[in-house]
């Protein structure tokens, strides 16, 4: 009789213990931006919001409106014993490495910047490649060869999307110039549409007639005084095609939601590792948006053109160039 109760006992806790492996505890710590700035933080919000529809397994969600807030808001979701914390934003690359080695037994992923620990996944995209095809589209587009970029801060990750579009652009039209604009320099940068929209009317009055937003929200005012001037705009992270449908001409699409529903995944199911992931568009991390907001805006010869250089990057006829390797921009 009490050796059948031990196995039962035995049997019990073995079924306690893998409901916990597969009900982990998740957290989500969104940056600056916020969770709903139609781009970067939408997208990992979506794709918990759709891991979260699958599996019924909830998560905690914050918002860190600084850097330093950043490591506050890692280490108070640390100490709830949490399995896995998903970082959005490169800015939370120092608090990732700082609070993942003061708790090795809560595991992170890191979105857009690469932190060291054993406890820590750094997933890592080539921006470069998705903007290389925005910048074959809107060279194709442009009727002024005049093309402009906004970018939200001047760092190496915004630079390299700027190169990769001044790429696309130059393979397509040699003549093709590149405007270049910043927002700020602090993290209030990432969300000042006003600010997104000044520069785009500038740009707008020195003649170009397609700009590429990469600032986040205000990458927003961006959108919207392209679309009051008449011009186009190319959005980014997220599918930004229906905020002004015909406007925008197409959107460079990094699927933030894909890693951290994943990321999720492999918690629940048991699988997931640290290290550095890098994803680009063989493994479906970045790509261009077409569909039916976009669709009259994107021609035929548009299409074929942004098609035939998404296939020579995927079968590696193209080498698009990533700056933060250390090469120059060739563009």
């Amino acid at each position: 009789m009490q050796i059948k109760q031990l196995t039962m006992m035995i049997a019990a806790v073995a079924v306690s213990a893998g409901a916990c492996a597969a009900t982990p505890k998740l957290g989500i710590v969104y940056d600056a931006g916020g969770k709903f700035d139609k781009s970067f933080n939408q997208s990992a919000f979506e794709g918990a919001t759709r891991f979260k529809k699958d599996t019924n397994i909830n998560f905690i969600e914050v918002q860190a409106s600084s850097d330093t807030q950043a490591e506050q808001v890692l280490r108070g979701l640390a100490r709830k014993k949490l399995d896995l914390i998903a970082s959005i934003g490169f800015a939370q690359t120092q608090a990732v490495q700082k609070v993942a080695k003061e708790f090795p037994n809560v595991r992170f992923v890191l979105i857009d910047g690469v932190a060291q620990g054993a406890n820590v996944n750094s997933i890592v995209f080539k921006e470069e490649e998705g903007s290389y095809l925005v910048g074959v589209a809107a060279a194709a587009a442009s009727k002024s060869k005049k093309l402009g970029f906004i970018g939200g801060i001047d760092i190496p990750l915004i630079r390299t999307f700027a190169c990769g579009y001044a790429q696309g652009a130059k393979a397509t039209d040699k003549k093709a110039e590149i405007v270049q604009n910043m927002v700020g320099t602090t993290a209030a940068a990432w969300n000042d549409p006003a600010k997104g929209g000044e520069l785009a009317r500038s740009q707008f009055e020195r003649g170009v007639d397609v700009v590429f937003a990469v600032a986040g929200g205000s990458g927003l005012g961006t959108l919207q005084m392209a679309k009051e001037k008449g011009k186009l705009a190319i959005g980014v992270d997220s599918n930004q095609n229906h905020l002004y449908p015909g406007t925008v001409l197409t959107s460079m699409v990094k699927r933030v939601d894909n890693a951290v529903y994943d990321s999720f995944m492999q918690m629940k199911n048991g699988t997931w590792k640290g290290g550095v992931t890098a994803k680009g568009l063989k493994e479906g991390g970045v790509d261009w948006a077409l569909d039916e907001h976009n669709r009259k805006a994107i021609t035929p010869e548009i299409e074929k053109k942004v098609l035939g250089a998404r296939k020579d990057i995927i079968d590696g006829k193209v080498k698009v160039i990533d700056i933060r390797t250390g090469a120059a921009c060739p563009a």
